[in-house]
């Protein structure tokens, strides 16, 4: 399921929906070892669930969308090179074979079930990969971000853990519809930090939640209906962390050819030091089926309630993320702000916490806690 950097192959129509189909998708996935990394953790997977099967990626493809929805996904897996790209692949697998089997089958078109489905899809991975990682604990510590993106009709349904991120890009501007579920987010959001400080913080690598590393996770489940021209962008952070959302919209925007974008991006992140694996899904919208472009609708990171569903009090999302950002500043609160370099290259591993910093810090959170934060971190 991984496209490495290859010489650009003509683009060649695919369109077993047919060209009448009332949506067309046309799309190009690419991967990249990156710079400075010796293995490639990143995975992905574009799919149409009708059938199931992974699409490969030699040329751009274009079809119809898929009947009971179309996968796209991209994981960036954690834990050291064996681990982290078992953990990514892992997910992608996973997801894409619960979709398969179990929401194809329905024929629904039902969208609360169908982002249910995708929840449930991304449960069963982080389920997958803990219960690995326990029999292995050569293992322990492993995990996967994970962005998930399944278009049913005209609208794009989303299920986040990690900060991979999701663009949309309408109008020349792109914009994100995911929300990194990191601690700078967390940062930003309460005003504790600006958005230039944040992307130059020691701590911008650090990750609140993954897939696997725990029993359970609350996923960010969202919405965003697409229009005619719409083109979704799905990267690991080796992209969004050096290119911004300019520069994405840019490549987007004047290279019509999606194989040309997608070898644009990654050598942009390249050329500024590709610190990380990088990987980039990319998806244009067409067809009668989708409405144009309206001045008044909504682009960006919208909650979608599951029908019937209770919000619990304290056991949100948002709950999850900001009790595990208190622990997080609790510790750095006690970290001088100068670090050995040993410390300073071990916090360019996302993860849940940075072991460096877990070190030194016991007597903050106790020694049970640093422990368990410890393993989740193990190599």
């Amino acid at each position: 399921m991984k496209t490495p950097v290859e010489p650009m192959a003509p683009r060649t129509p695919t369109p077993p929906g047919g060209d009448e189909a009332p949506v067309m998708v046309e799309v190009y996935a690419l991967t990249d070892v990156g710079r400075t990394r010796e293995h490639n953790e990143d995975a992905f997977v574009v799919a149409d669930l009708a059938t199931g099967k992974a699409m490969e990626f030699g040329h751009v493809l274009r079809q119809g969308a898929g009947t009971v929805g179309t996968l796209f996904m991209v994981a960036d897996g954690m834990g050291g090179a064996a681990a982290g790209e078992l953990a990514s692949e892992t997910a992608v697998d996973v997801v894409l074979r619960y979709l398969r089997d179990e929401w194809a089958p329905r024929r629904s078109l039902d969208a609360g079930a169908f982002a249910e489905s995708l929840e449930s899809a991304t449960s069963m991975a982080n389920s997958a990969i803990y219960r690995h990682a326990a029999e292995h604990p050569e293992l322990r510590g492993m995990g996967t971000t994970a962005t998930i993106a399944g278009l049913l009709g005209d609208t794009l349904y989303l299920a986040q853990v990690g900060d991979s991120r999701a663009y949309l890009v309408r109008d020349g501007v792109a914009r994100q519809i995911t929300k990194d579920q990191s601690l700078m987010q967390k940062l930003i959001e309460a005003g504790e930090i600006s958005e230039e400080a944040a992307e130059q913080s020691e701590r911008r690598n650090i990750i609140l939640q993954a897939l696997g590393p725990e029993a359970m996770i609350r996923i960010d489940l969202t919405h965003q209906r697409v229009r005619r021209g719409d083109v979704l962008v799905l990267c690991s952070d080796g992209l969004s962390s050096v290119v911004r959302a300019e520069e994405i919209a840019r490549a987007v925007g004047e290279e019509r050819d999606l194989q040309m974008a997608c070898r644009r991006l990654v050598a942009l992140a390249n050329g500024l030091g590709g610190p990380d694996n990088i990987t980039v899904v990319a998806a244009r919208f067409e067809g009668a089926g989708l409405a144009a472009p309206n001045a008044d609708d909504h682009v960006g990171h919208r909650t979608f309630a599951i029908p019937g569903r209770q919000v619990v009090q304290g056991e949100t999302l948002d709950d999850l993320l900001d009790a595990r950002t208190a622990q997080m500043e609790a510790v750095y609160e006690k970290t001088p702000l100068e670090l050995p370099a040993a410390v300073r290259a071990a916090r360019r591993e996302k993860s849940l916490v940075v072991r460096g910093v877990l070190a030194a810090s016991a007597v903050v959170l106790g020694g049970y806690l640093v422990w368990r934060l410890l393993q989740l971190l193990g190599r």
